[in-house]
């Protein structure tokens, strides 16, 4: 067992390796541990697509399927977590995965089979945002918002010599002033992991507790594959993060414990929740102080400016959503066409079309994609096509929520009816008096 708390051996032939992802002296301590022990699998904490784009491929998307099955927000969420990631690396003078990178490469020189162990990125990202709540999504977005302009470190790459490497985020120290020398230690990442399930624990269910369970369980099926194949267990060396590696050792010493991966792979099925309840509320109430409106004795000439007031209001706020986006006219002519319609159904988007619409345009690549994550600058990002298209359908959404409500309460300001009318209303139209 190294020195590093978070590395040793669990059985005869599993050997854990903690790391930090953007810690020099992880990539040197992968390399020395798959040196000593000269495993037939190095086995790393990446799926398929994180894989291919540590090693620069580059795969092909659809914009289409992008918008329909995440949720602008949580693409952004994971572009800023990314963004915020490198960044912290290029404070230290390494680029995050480099110890994955270091893993891979020693595991080619040496001839053993790689093994990717993780649980496909899209999937824990899903699961990561539809286990947090409301408010946790905001704090989170808003706290990576604030690192963007205010990651700092004590020096590039070399400031750590003396072991008093830091980092800042905004006014606070990551880990509330811990040496970064010490973050794969075993009571540091406890501290840390505390701290994240203190700040979300929704997150912290999909990005730990899950995740080790599925890495867990893609240890033992190497195990258990070599076994049916009448082969000798095959020595493994598993390089994961270090925030991992408590609950991997105690999975696999309970493998009872460890869900079917299908359950842990689950996607999300698409709830009707509160938001959609209160979508569906606004619409219903929409349409049912129309119908009053209009038994009440209301003229025509009142009707048609209400309704032109609730096209307009909801058209305008989308359409400045686009606008701040910097979109293309024909999405911005878009949110402000479907804004009053999506505003009645919680099924459809405005953003969702405003998206279509300015992907038609821009025609983004999966090179944007990789792009986006590797912009060093605002301005930088602005002009990808493909942040335009995502930023495009978030605040147009952001838009045409606020546009509902506004519209909503002038809507009725302008019928300037009652509940008392309301029901009169109602009972004229279901009883005829």
């Amino acid at each position: 067992m190294s020195e590093n708390d978070a590395t040793g051996a669990i059985t005869d032939n599993i050997i854990l390796v903690g790391t930090g992802h953007i810690l020099e002296k992880s990539v040197k301590e992968v390399e020395a541990v798959i040196d000593r022990e000269n495993p037939d699998v190095v086995a790393v904490e990446l799926c398929e697509a994180r894989y291919k784009s540590l090693k620069g491929e580059v795969e092909n998307f659809s914009v289409k399927d992008t918008l329909s099955t995440s949720s602008p927000f949580l693409i952004l969420t994971h572009w800023l977590l990314a963004y915020v990631q490198r960044k912290m690396g290029d404070e230290l003078g390494i680029e995050p995965g480099a110890d994955m990178m270091a893993a891979i490469g020693k595991a080619e020189e040496k001839g053993c089979k790689i093994a990717l162990i993780d649980r496909p990125i899209q999937i824990t990202m899903q699961r990561f945002w539809k286990q947090m709540k409301f408010f946790e999504k905001l704090k989170m977005v808003f706290s990576m918002l604030f690192a963007i302009t205010n990651i700092r470190g004590e020096g590039k790459g070399g400031a750590g010599k003396e072991g008093a490497q830091k980092l800042q985020i905004g006014g606070m120290t990551v880990g509330d002033g811990i040496d970064l020398d010490r973050i794969t230690d075993e009571d540091v990442v406890t501290q840390l992991m505390e701290e994240l399930r203190e700040f979300s624990p929704g997150a912290a269910t999909a990005l730990l507790d899950e995740r080790d369970a599925y890495i867990a369980g893609s240890l033992l099926e190497l195990q258990h594959h070599s076994l049916t194949n009448n082969l000798e267990q095959l020595k493994t060396v598993a390089v994961v993060g270090a925030g991992h590696v408590a609950g991997i050792k105690n999975l696999l010493r309970h493998p009872e414990l460890i869900p079917p991966k299908e359950e842990l792979c689950a996607l999300p099925k698409k709830r009707f929740g509160i938001k959609h309840l209160l979508g569906l509320g606004i619409g219903v109430a929409l349409v049912v102080v129309f119908i009053a409106a209009f038994y009440s004795g209301i003229s025509w000439d009142v009707l048609l400016s209400a309704f032109l007031y609730w096209v307009v209001i909801n058209g305008v706020f989308a359409a400045i959503g686009a606008v701040i986006a910097r979109g293309h006219p024909l999405s911005v002519l878009t949110a402000f066409s479907v804004a009053w319609l999506t505003s009645l159904n919680p099924l459809l988007a405005a953003g969702w079309f405003a998206g279509l619409v300015e992907a038609y345009v821009r025609k983004p690549t999966a090179e944007d994609l990789k792009g986006m994550m590797n912009v060093d600058s605002l301005r930088e990002l602005a002009n990808n096509k493909l942040f335009k298209v995502i930023l495009v359908a978030a605040l147009v959404n952001l838009g045409s929520i606020v546009g509902t409500f506004v519209g909503a309460y002038v809507v009725w300001r302008v019928l300037g009816i009652s509940m008392a009318d309301v029901w009169t209303g109602m009972r004229i139209a279901i009883f005829g008096q």
